[in-house]
């Protein structure tokens, strides 16, 4: 079952960060994630009065607020790249970064990868190399590092929400998924304020970052679900397959091209990330 939850965590997630880069296109980034992560805090919020858990102690809200941050980061940084680079690259790269941190993670809190886990992670090297690979001019060469710096830090920031997120109690319910959405809610109000931004978005924005939130946050809590059920080495690398349905997104909407040597990284990077999570 823990599977099952964090195939469809993946899935959502790949809705979601295309819609928030798509409509990072249209309008600014800050006013995108702001919106975007109002939708997801009110869906969490119904999700944990329906849920009737008790409200968490002190520690399952700090580690709770932690992966609020870490989450944020990681959006910001996602949705940045995916607006102003490659989703080939930006996608997948931050996918294989938030599922290796994890699984370290998980191996210094006493699980053990299997042999399936060792050869994903082999398999994860070359992929790296090939979804940068690229002889387009200087300007392409640019972005395609832009693209990877992206993806690389806004993995970071993904790995450690789920490290995060999966260390609050049983008990807590949906509560957690809520306190890391007003977290990073409160935050981005509070730049926003200081900053004197406007949070209007162009009209063709609005939906999709709508859609961004609502999917982000559906991801979250089947996610926080799965985690407590399996091992946080599997069920954060099977939720990191994310870079599929954003990718497939991305070449059915925004035409984006996919040369065959990405196109082989990608699919090294989905069969890693699929057999470090068997």
């Amino acid at each position: 079952m823990s599977v099952i939850l964090s195939l469809l965590s993946a899935l959502l997630y790949g809705i979601g960060d295309f819609s928030g880069g798509f409509a990072s296109r249209k309008s600014q980034l800050i006013a995108v994630v702001t919106i975007s992560q109002i939708g997801g805090a009110a869906l969490a919020l119904v999700f944990a009065l329906v849920d009737g858990s008790r409200f968490p102690g002190l520690g399952d809200v700090v580690w709770a607020a932690l992966a609020g941050l870490c989450g944020l980061l990681g959006i910001l940084l996602l949705y940045r790249g995916i607006a102003r680079g490659m989703v080939a690259i930006v996608s997948p790269l931050s996918a294989l970064i938030s599922a290796l941190i994890p699984a370290i993670a998980g191996l210094a809190l006493g699980e053990r990868p299997s042999v399936f886990a060792l050869i994903g992670g082999f398999l994860c090297l070359p992929a790296i190399f090939l979804l940068t690979w690229d002889h387009g001019s200087s300007k392409d060469r640019a972005r395609r590092l832009d693209s990877l710096l992206h993806g690389l830090a806004a993995g970071v920031g993904f790995g450690f929400f789920f490290i995060a997120l999966s260390r609050t109690g049983h008990a807590s319910g949906i509560w957690p998924a809520f306190i890391a959405r007003a977290t990073s809610l409160a935050l981005l109000l509070l730049v926003t304020l200081a900053t004197g931004r406007s949070l209007r978005l162009a009209p063709e924005s609005r939906p999709t970052a709508v859609i961004a939130g609502l999917a982000d946050m559906g991801a979250n809590i089947l996610f926080l679900l799965a985690s407590r059920i399996g091992l946080l080495s599997i069920t954060s690398v099977v939720s990191s397959l994310f870079p599929a349905p954003t990718v497939v997104l991305a070449r059915v909407f925004m035409k984006e091209r996919i040369p065959p040597a990405r196109a082989a990284g990608l699919g090294l990077a989905l069969a890693g990330v699929a057999l470090i999570g068997m």
